[in-house]
């Protein structure tokens, strides 16, 4: 095997070579049938983490990916190149570098990309020590025969792979609010672990309220999506999960059809917010579905929404109106370049981020319920 081919391209080349032998030699000189799709306007939406943060730089996720896939870059390599931004961003205290801890003050990020024309993918989960997930799960994606890695096996591969790994993902702004959430939730004092559970996760909300953190920060993640000229289509999505999370909790993020689902004939959508009633009903996956039945991206999305509002029946999970106490959005696009965002709750002035020719702005987010998730 040469120097510089994967596992995946010896397997395909090797593959090719044998069709080519089998042909029978008077087809070998017909030319082969090409279809060539028809241009489209090349686009990129996000949450709004695509354009809110630059790491210090002059361009944000979303015109980073965008430029890349108008000067002809792979669609996907495009968007990790963006979405690595925040990643790297200590300010972005919801993904990748400084993204809020779990219980045990322990950054672990999960991430999973798709890639549209190549119907592959790839991800990881739990992973500690590496500021981009994203890039560990493309290159489980182009490097591996699995689909997801998880803990000290997703890191032994990173560091395999030449990722460098540190020992603290923590900023001292990370750190400082993973210390004041202990403070407050003091577990010495909470003996029931139920109890304790929704104590922990009490106080959190009550910080978010407060403004210590962003509420997008506490639930983690960064989604994005994108379509090129020729119609290729991929997804990326990157968190370090819930705020103060269990340890080894694993959210939506880096599981197929959840976080992230890419079909590259119909489309793609992913997510951020409450992981696990996204979890529960593969919504990201349900959205690609209905979009290859015809509906358009928004009123995919706002079926995945009533299809978490109808499951959602803990009365620990409903607000004083009976609806969903969280909100939850997401991102879809279609392969007409149709797209959307949507969220439980749109009145309260919720974007999301799209660059297209005419650059990178701020659209409303469609809401499904009225008001917000805590009245």
């Amino acid at each position: 095997m040469s120097k510089g081919i994967n596992r995946r391209e010896f397997v395909h080349t090797s593959m090719a070579a044998g069709l080519a032998a089998a042909v029978p030699p008077s087809l070998h000189g017909a030319a082969p049938t090409v279809l060539i799709p028809k241009s489209l306007k090349p686009v990129v939406i996000s949450d709004l983490s695509g354009i809110l943060y630059k790491n210090g730089g002059p361009v944000s996720a979303v015109e980073k990916a965008f430029e890349m896939i108008v000067a002809g870059s792979d669609v996907l390599d495009a968007l990790i190149a963006g979405v690595k931004i925040p990643e790297l961003d200590p300010e972005e205290t919801g993904i990748g570098y400084g993204g809020l801890s779990n219980a045990d003050g322990v950054v672990q990020l999960d991430a999973c990309c798709m890639h549209g024309p190549k119907r592959w993918a790839g991800g990881v989960a739990a992973l500690e020590g590496v500021r981009t997930p994203s890039l560990v799960a493309k290159a489980v994606m182009e490097n591996t025969d699995h689909h997801l890695l998880a803990g000290k096996g997703a890191q032994d591969f990173a560091r395999g792979m030449g990722f460098t790994i540190e020992d603290d993902l923590n900023t001292e702004r990370s750190r400082g609010l993973w210390l004041e959430w202990m403070r407050r939730v003091d577990p010495g004092h909470y003996l029931d672990p139920a109890r304790r559970s929704q104590r922990g996760y009490d106080v959190g909300l009550a910080m978010v309220r407060q403004g210590l953190i962003e509420e997008h920060a506490f639930w983690g993640t960064i989604h994005c999506n994108g379509i090129s000229p020729n119609g290729e289509i991929a997804g990326v999505t990157t968190t370090s999960g819930r705020a103060f999370k269990v340890p080894g909790r694993v959210g939506d993020s880096p599981i197929l059809g959840a976080g992230l689902y890419v079909d590259g004939d119909i489309g793609a959508a992913g997510s951020t917010g409450r992981g696990e009633a996204n979890l529960y009903n593969l919504c990201s996956y349900l959205i690609v579905e209905h979009m290859r039945h015809g509906m358009h991206p928004k009123d995919a999305g706002m079926e995945a929404l009533r299809r978490i509002k109808a499951n959602t029946i803990e009365e620990r999970l409903l607000n004083s109106r009976g609806d969903p106490a969280f909100d939850i959005r997401f991102f879809a696009l279609s392969a007409r370049g149709e797209f959307a965002g949507v969220a439980m709750y749109g009145a309260r002035e919720q974007e999301y981020a799209v660059c297209t020719e005419n650059g990178a702005e701020r659209l409303p987010l469609e809401g499904l319920l009225s008001g917000s998730p805590t009245d």
